[in-house]
């Protein structure tokens, strides 16, 4: 019996895949646990449908995180920090903090989409990474001032 996979199955098959199995596993496990439907042309059809709508999807997050990288790689986000002797950070500047500045200039951007590569604890420009989408990543310029 052909099947066409709705969820992942380990070593099995993975989302739209379309295999053929034994009827009694399709039937007995694959359909009843909720993994896979019948291969029919019109479960053909709405998989071909729901492929187009997930890229079409895909494509408008891209462009709306590409809009939101060309506004971000403009902006430069000042830190006014105190300091110890020799220009010394007291801490360092973390992704929370980073996602509150961001929040005051109307970017709804999770920490965790942050990436800090080196700690920012001296005075100075500091650059980052944001991961707005899997294909989109922007750099954000971070400047640490004396208070």
């Amino acid at each position: 019996m052909k099947v066409i996979f709705i969820k992942d199955l380990k070593k099995q098959g993975k989302v739209d895949e379309i295999k053929e199995v034994s009827d009694g596993y399709a039937t007995n496990f694959l359909i009843k646990n909720g993994y896979a439907v019948k291969y029919t042309k019109e479960s053909n059809n709405r998989l071909n449908e729901d492929i187009k709508n997930r890229e079409l999807k895909e494509a408008a997050d891209v462009k709306e995180a590409t809009n939101i990288k060309n506004k971000l790689e403009k902006e430069t986000i000042i830190f006014k920090v105190k300091t110890g002797k020799e220009g010394k950070v007291f801490g360092n500047i973390s992704t929370k903090q980073i996602e509150e500045k961001l929040k005051e200039s109307n970017y709804n951007i999770d920490k965790k989409k942050i990436i800090i590569d080196n700690p920012i604890n001296s005075l100075g420009v500091h650059n980052i990474k944001i991961i707005l989408h899997k294909k989109v990543e922007a750099n954000l310029k971070i400047i640490l001032k004396e208070q």
